[in-house]
């Protein structure tokens, strides 16, 4: 059902790794009684609502709904495809992902070889700088830009020479090579046929994404040849619009971040790690994206863009500030620096040093920014100015979540117009309506009554798949004609067929189907069901229930309704309700 990748292999790969390790090597976990706890990596909170069930290889976060098995949390985590998930678990674990027979995934032949090779690259560019006799012109720049040859190492800066078949000649030595070569973006096809090197007489910056593999590189010029900063194209590794040079990097050195700089270029990044600033990344010639955003805010709290103060400076905070506004929640905070003019974060922290740049005095906050912004262009001083004011400003707090940050800027646009904040506040009611997140149940809440004795069933058995164990077949609930049931009798025969299954793996035997997401709810309601003593029972009484709903033998307990009250013979009778079915049959 996993489709790509053999079912059997996921199955493995779960036994395999522990749910508990893999969490934690990301986001620390503390004990809770027979769970692990944290605060949430996918939301803001001050309270851990994030837990990870040991015994079930599952975790759900009780604030903002986020569950899943391993598999998911590699994957929303590192922002990573199914397969590319578990290719990661799997080399954890030391195991090689197998296809299924005749299966060719897209773009796959295979990615790992397309990474190998860029590996290979990186090399080749780093050996150059050290070595090629033509390199000279490149150290001389680096060190003139205040780059030392132990940051040179860190970031593994190396040397595109002069000429055509570099690469080529280096890495090329097959058809099939140059392919794989063409593919990562390292060759550009002759019109007449054959390849030539994309990169020349350029220093070379890798790219790695945040699993440390290389997706690409830029490249600097040393003289004035236009492009001065040249770019890997999109390739099936490398998506410029997602990768941020230095992250790899501030994440290792970095890895609890109070906060991190965007800065314009990759040079930038390195004058700030050259001065102790470890925690900066560029992007890569674009502007900053949402994507870009939700990949930080994953590893911090706090953005700070850097900007010249120039009229180009501000066009590009204003774009950086609408980008920002619909990510931004409570715990969430985006922050502005204005060099003076004629300075980049380069030439600025090398002038005036690392406390200059890191002066928390001269950081804006992004909500300053936006009001100062808006009543710049406003006359206060008038009630048309006043309600003009307003009529801007509402588009921009609608993109706000709902929370406390949203209502003080509010009530200072109130101060500010001399209005009133309800009024201004009832504006959004409309809005909230379509993106309130759904109210958390507590455990204290009693099951809702709409759980029907099937839906019930399946909710134990997601829970304690050992309970299945119980029947001894389930092929009399086939004459049980009620919605759902065909899915019960194929979860029963899975974990009958698997009797160590776990809840992670019944996740992944669904995983693309129409059951997922319902199968998702199942698993993140353990609330619901943490408190029942004795599983057993519960789930006697369910399939007895259950069982009522049929015709004939089937319903073989109905002075019954309880487990507790039923003799061991009746008990006997319930777990072998193939008995019923059968004589049903025989009778009919």
């Amino acid at each position: 059902m996993a489709g790509r990748i053999p079912q059997n292999f996921i199955d493995d790969l779960l036994a395999r790794v522990d749910i508990i390790d893999i969490v934690d090597s990301y986001v620390p976990l503390r004990k809770a009684g027979r769970n692990h706890q944290a605060l949430c990596p996918f939301h803001e909170e001050k309270t851990p609502s994030f837990t990870v069930n040991q015994a079930k290889q599952f975790y759900h976060c009780f604030g903002c709904g986020a569950s899943g098995t391993a598999i998911t949390f590699v994957m929303e985590y590192l922002h990573l495809g199914f397969i590319e998930a578990v290719e990661e678990l799997a080399s954890r674990a030391g195991l090689t992902v197998p296809r299924e027979d005749g299966f060719v995934a897209k773009d796959s032949d295979n990615t790992t070889e397309l990474y190998e090779l860029m590996e290979l690259v990186v090399r080749f560019y780093c050996k150059q700088l050290r070595e090629h006799s033509q390199a000279s012109a490149a150290v001389a720049y680096l060190k003139q830009r205040g780059i030392t040859g132990e940051i040179a190492a860190q970031f593994e800066i190396g040397y595109a020479p002069p000429g055509w078949d570099n690469v080529i000649r280096a890495l090329g030595g097959s058809d099939a090579a140059l392919q794989r070569l063409a593919r990562i973006g390292m060759l550009l096809k002759k019109d007449s046929g054959g390849y030539y090197d994309r990169f020349r007489e350029r220093i070379m910056f890798p790219i790695r994404d945040q699993r440390g593999r290389v997706t690409g590189f830029g490249g600097r010029v040393l003289d004035d040849t236009k492009p001065k900063y040249l770019n890997s194209p999109e390739t099936p590794i490398f998506h410029k619009g997602e990768e941020l040079y230095g992250l790899y990097q501030a994440r290792h050195t970095h890895k609890n971040s109070e906060q991190l700089y965007i800065v314009e270029g990759y040079m930038d990044v390195l004058a700030l790690v050259q001065s102790g600033i470890h925690n900066a990344v560029a992007t890569l010639g674009t502007a900053a994206t949402q994507q870009h955003l939700e990949k930080l805010f994953r590893v911090t709290g706090q953005i700070v863009f850097c900007f010249d103060g120039d009229t180009a400076g501000e066009k590009a905070a204003w774009r950086a500030l609408e980008t920002a506004l619909p990510l931004l929640r409570d715990g969430r905070q985006v922050h502005f620096i204005f060099l003076p003019e004629g300075h980049d974060p380069d030439t600025y922290v090398r002038e005036k040093g690392r406390d200059a740049f890191e002066d928390k005095q001269a950081i804006v906050p992004l909500s300053d920014y936006l009001l100062n912004n808006l009543t710049s262009r406003t006359t206060l001083t008038t009630r048309e100015g006043r309600a003009t004011l307003i009529e801007r400003s509402l588009p921009y707090l609608k993109q706000l979540h709902p929370g406390t940050l949203r209502k003080l800027l509010v009530n200072d646009l109130a101060a500010l117009a001399q209005y009133d904040a309800g009024d201004i506040e009832s504006a959004f009611q409309q809005n909230d309506k379509k993106t309130r997140p759904a109210v958390r149940r507590t455990r204290k809440q009693s099951r809702p009554e709409s759980d029907s004795p099937i839906q019930l069933v399946i909710k134990y058995l997601v829970h304690h798949p050992e309970l299945a164990l119980l029947l001894s077949s389930a092929e009399p609930l086939a004459l049980v004609d009620i919605k759902g049931v065909d899915f019960l009798l194929q979860l029963i025969e899975l974990i009958r067929d698997k009797p160590q299954i776990t809840t992670a793996t019944i996740m992944e035997t669904w995983r693309g189907t129409r059951y997922e997401k319902r199968l998702n709810e199942i698993a993140g309601s353990e609330d619901i069901l943490a408190e029942i003593d004795d599983p057993e029972s519960q789930f006697l009484d369910a399939m007895n229930k259950l069982a009522k709903r049929g015709d004939g033998p089937l319903n073989l307990l109905k002075k019954n309704p309880s487990p507790n009250d039923l003799t061991d013979s009746e008990k006997l009778a319930l777990r072998n309700l193939h008995i019923g079915g059968k004589q049903s049959q025989n009778k009919n």
